[in-house]
């Protein structure tokens, strides 16, 4: 049997310009750079990961770059807004009036469910918000000390997960019947149309472990680009609970990938009916099996089916920043 999952692992999200992306999640946000690689199934693309001090999972919010990627068409089938998570909301006047400084479009603070949360969009209009989680549930990372965001205002981790779709019970159906998430309450919100925002929580529940989903049925389907997100990823804690969980999707005539080896987890791939794209990664190995934890994230970092083509691939990216 299938062991229950731990909550959010990471979010991938696309951007189309490396030079002003790695700045702003590590200099602006202050999330620490803890692996740069390539998209192993594109290595001509850059996949970078921005996390806490560690590494840790449900940490992680990764991007590929893909230049001259087209932007974002917001709508249905999508993951529509990732939570990142802070100490608490004392720390809302710091984080407003920082990202109003460096021109970042940001809300007001506002109530979604159990969370308080400031809404705001990076430079390609990804959707993100800052929860004020207060510690509940699932632990969070180790924050980053470096930098000039100060310890008591850094994000600690991914918060609440927010998906947008056409059809609320396909979505509700695999992540109470399939995934083990259970009805964790709903909300009204402004930001859908005064529709109810369904709540779906795992493991010890709290911020790292929650996913929102609202429906909505006036909307057209999403064409994913620039300041969009490719995929969720979920916490499974070891390889052999990962193939427990294949064979649960499998029972469940769920058309998955099987298991690849990202040398840094094992992942399963699947889609639901609603269109989101589902990862089921493992929270080991980590990013240290090939680089000192002190020492992340400074190299170019390939899998090792990728070194034999270091040259080659090296060679089709484009420039490091300085």
């Amino acid at each position: 049997m299938a062991s229950e999952l731990r909550g959010i692992h990471h979010v991938s999200a696309l951007t189309a310009d490396l030079n002003r992306n790695l700045p702003f999640y590590t200099r602006d946000l202050g999330m620490r750079l803890v692996k740069r690689s390539v998209n192993q199934d594109d290595p001509s693309c850059y996949h970078l990961f921005y996390a806490d001090a560690q590494g840790s999972p449900g940490t992680d919010l990764t991007f590929f770059e893909v230049p001259r990627l087209a932007r974002l068409e917001p709508g249905t089938g999508s993951i529509s807004g990732v939570g990142l998570r802070i100490a608490d909301e004392t720390s809302f006047p710091f984080w407003r009036e920082r990202l109003k400084n460096i021109g970042v479009a940001v809300g007001e603070a506002v109530r979604m469910g159990s969370w308080r949360v400031l809404p705001f969009r990076d430079f390609e209009g990804q959707r993100l918000m800052l929860v004020a989680d207060l510690g509940a549930g699932v632990r969070g990372g180790v924050p980053r000390t470096a930098g000039d965001v100060p310890l008591r205002h850094a994000i600690r981790g991914l918060g609440p997960i927010f998906l947008t779709v056409a059809r609320l019970e396909h979505t509700a159906h695999v992540l109470t019947e399939v995934l083990g998430f259970h009805p964790a309450g709903s909300y009204p919100s402004e930001a859908v149309g005064q529709r109810d925002v369904e709540v779906f929580a795992t493991g010890e529940g709290g911020a790292g472990a929650e996913i929102h989903v609202a429906e909505r049925t006036d909307l057209p389907r999403e064409r994913l680009g620039r300041g969009g997100v490719h995929h969720l990823a979920l916490r499974v804690v070891d390889d052999e609970a990962e193939r427990a969980w294949l064979a649960r999707l499998e029972a469940a005539h769920i058309r998955t990938s099987g298991i690849i080896d990202r040398h840094y987890f094992r992942s399963i791939y699947f889609r639901d009916r609603g269109g989101i794209l589902f990862e089921l990664a493992t929270d080991g190995p980590g990013f240290a099996i090939d680089e000192a934890e002190d020492h992340l994230g400074e190299k170019l970092a390939l899998p090792p089916f990728l070194e034999p083509r270091r040259r080659e691939i090296e060679a089709q990216l484009r420039p490091w920043p300085d």
